[in-house]
């Protein structure tokens, strides 16, 4: 995969590139990341990429000219471009998944107040990683790019791609390290036990729980197994009223065999 980065500060990007995963996918030739400073392709005489707006107004808005001529200049009929803006579809794992498997992405960071409108005709579409403000669209390429990269084959593991956080709606799991006890808090000692069909019994149960009672909006996308279901009556009326699960059931949720 190449990805393409347009940027007025390129220097954000040198630790993004040199660590972990990023670097690895980089050094075996899974991916390219090309950073490109929009500075580069100004046409203003005082090699200015910002403007007050017109029609007046706070701060300073990015010029189209240098954008769309960087665009131009660094893409071709294959590329994917992604303006990075509050209009655009809210950033998930589905639409990463999506992302990963094209070939050639390009994407444009904001920053200042804003970016001219024109320059959207030049672009495939808009994507937002939130409901915040961020001082401009660096951090968002980057948390883009990693979450493409990742899954990228050779990247890691199929293993641990397969039971992470969003899969199937799930939140992932708890995980533990040695010690077995600290400060009072133990492993539970069901995952010491070797028995690798009670613990994954064990897990399965912990991820809907924990989905559940965190991130109810994932649990109701999530279609629930008749394993599923069993796990979910078997879990503590202490910690889950399972009035969820009858209402669930009365709404007409569909479960796979």
């Amino acid at each position: 995969m190449k990805i393409t980065i347009l940027t007025l500060f390129p220097e954000m990007f040198n630790g993004f590139k040199e660590n972990s995963i990023i670097k690895r996918a980089l050094n075996k030739g899974i991916v390219t990341i090309d950073i490109i400073n929009i500075r580069d392709y100004t046409k203003d005489r005082y090699g200015r990429v910002d403007t007050p707006p017109i029609g007046g107004g706070a701060g300073l808005i990015m010029k189209c000219q240098p954008i769309v001529d960087a665009i131009k200049s660094v893409s071709s009929n294959k590329t994917h471009k992604i303006i990075l803006s509050p209009k655009g579809e809210k950033y998930c794992q589905n639409k990463a998944v999506q992302l990963s498997k094209l070939e050639d992405i390009l994407i444009v960071c904001g920053h200042y107040e804003g970016i001219d409108e024109r320059v959207n005709n030049f672009i495939d579409e808009s994507i937002s990683i939130g409901d915040y403000v961020l001082t401009g669209g660096e951090i968002a390429s980057m948390a883009i790019a990693d979450s493409l990269i990742r899954l990228l084959d050779g990247a890691i593991t199929n293993s641990s791609l397969s039971e992470e956080t969003f899969e199937n709606n799930l939140l992932e799991y708890p995980q533990y390290t040695e010690p077995k006890e600290f400060e009072g808090y133990k492993v539970p000692d069901i995952l010491y036990t070797g028995n690798h069909e009670a613990i994954e019994k064990y897990r399965r149960k912990e991820a809907l729980k924990i989905t559940k009672i965190y991130r109810p909006d994932m649990f109701e996308k999530h279609v629930l197994t008749k394993q599923d279901l069993k796990l979910l009556k078997e879990i503590d009326n202490k910690i889950e009223n399972p009035k969820w699960l009858e209402q669930a059931l009365e709404k007409g949720k569909k479960f796979t065999k």
